[in-house]
């Protein structure tokens, strides 16, 4: 199984948005919320994307935004979680925000999941939490890649 990283492009974007549609955890209540638009935007206007390739299926993505840097998006799709993808996805987005000289970054994502606890062990400092939602920093005096 070859696995590959690299900059997402627009002929990404089905690939992607089947994969948060058919997440289990942190599932959207009202998919029209986050448009195709929105996916094109974060390529390059709103920030950059990074996908993981198996075998040049798009198995996850990562998006991060430049206006606030913070990570727009981190999923993977059901049958590729725990290879490590999100893990390496995360980092390119981080490394990238970092180079484009921001102090830190940002994200939120549901309390009490399988994601929140992912954060947990990379590093990332728990700010608050609000209802479901949980918020995190990771400063980059403590993030290493």
């Amino acid at each position: 199984m070859q696995t590959q990283f690299r900059r997402a492009t627009s002929a990404d974007i089905p690939a992607m948005s089947k994969i948060r549609l058919d997440v289990k955890e942190n599932v959207l209540s009202d998919p029209s919320r986050i448009t195709l638009q929105m996916y094109e935007d974060y390529l390059e206007l709103s920030g950059r994307g990074w996908v993981a390739a198996v075998d040049g299926e798009v198995a996850g993505f990562c998006y991060a935004a430049s206006k606030d840097a913070s990570i727009w998006a981190l999923f993977i799709s059901p049958q590729y979680e725990g290879r490590g993808l999100a893990k390496q996805l995360l980092a390119m987005a981080v490394k990238w925000l970092f180079e484009q000289g921001w102090p830190q970054v940002r994200l939120s994502t549901g309390a009490r999941t399988r994601a929140d606890r992912f954060y947990v062990a990379q590093g990332w400092i728990r700010e608050r939490i609000e209802g479901n939602e949980v918020f995190y920093l990771l400063p980059l005096g403590i993030w290493h890649s």
